[in-house]
């Protein structure tokens, strides 16, 4: 009731303020929205466009995790993770940020052409969508020619129908279609690869610890709780991740 009363008297200050001061103010215009042209025959047109540019947005991130190096450094950094028995240190948000980083680094250079070549041209209003979109991925080809395999390449190019025997001396011949999945499967061999040298001397520690639980007859205790603390204490004496960043710096020279 109470604040009923309150509420009234409030209404009844600002009326009368009107009231004995009126304002004298310009009627506020009608404002109205449209999207699209006047044509009723553009709306399907318009929607359409709008259905493709929302669909087109959603996937991007897919098609730039596999265009880049990130696969490959996401994938050691989880082997890492796995060998070394700790569950969830670090956090999956510490070793995802740790990968974009590092993909950012490493594309830099890729990037700035990017940049430089495309889409500074297409904001300053010298080349059209369609001829900045070709500008932007030959750099972005260039660098998945280089890391691509000569067998996943061939592979999806006599798929496609080109009976290609080597492979080709250049990148700009390649669509995208036949690079991206040739050069998303070499990054996951090449990351397995990484994974299963890291997991070599940290599967010896397992080995050791468990040969001595055994011999001692200490059947009843699990391995991992005394073989994680030397794991990871091997870890840390010999720097292993700047050994393993080092490795993936170095990988993507070759």
């Amino acid at each position: 009731m109470k604040k009923k009363l309150i509420l009234s008297a409030l209404l009844l200050g600002i009326f009368s303020i009107l009231l004995l001061h009126p304002v004298h103010a310009e009627p506020i215009p009608n404002i109205s929205i449209q999207v699209g042209d006047n044509d009723a025959s553009s709306g399907g047109t318009s929607s359409i466009s709008i259905l493709l540019l929302v669909t087109v947005l959603s996937i991007a991130p897919s098609f730039l995790v596999l265009m880049t190096s990130f696969t490959r450094i996401v994938i050691v950094l989880g082997f890492v993770r796995t060998s070394l028995g700790t569950q969830q240190m670090p956090p999956n948000q510490v070793l995802v940020g740790l990968a974009l980083f590092l993909t950012l680094f490493i594309m830099s250079p890729t990037l700035a052409t990017v940049n430089e070549t495309a889409l500074q041209p297409y904001m300053k209003g010298t080349l059209t969508q369609s001829e900045a979109l070709n500008k932007a991925q030959e750099p972005i080809k260039e660098f998945m020619f280089k890391q691509t395999n000569t067998k996943d390449l061939l592979l999806f190019m006599n798929y496609t129908g080109n009976n290609a025997t080597v492979k080709p001396a250049s990148y700009k011949d390649i669509p995208l279609t036949v690079i991206v999945p040739a050069f998303a499967i070499g990054e996951m061999k090449k990351a397995f690869t990484m994974g299963f040298m890291i997991f070599i001397p940290f599967l010896i520690i397992d080995i050791v610890v468990s040969s001595t639980l055994m011999a001692m007859g200490m059947m009843m205790l699990p391995p991992v709780m005394i073989s994680l603390p030397f794991k990871i204490m091997l870890f840390v004496l010999v720097d292993g991740w700047y050994l393993v960043i080092k490795s993936l710096l170095l990988s993507f020279n070759t």
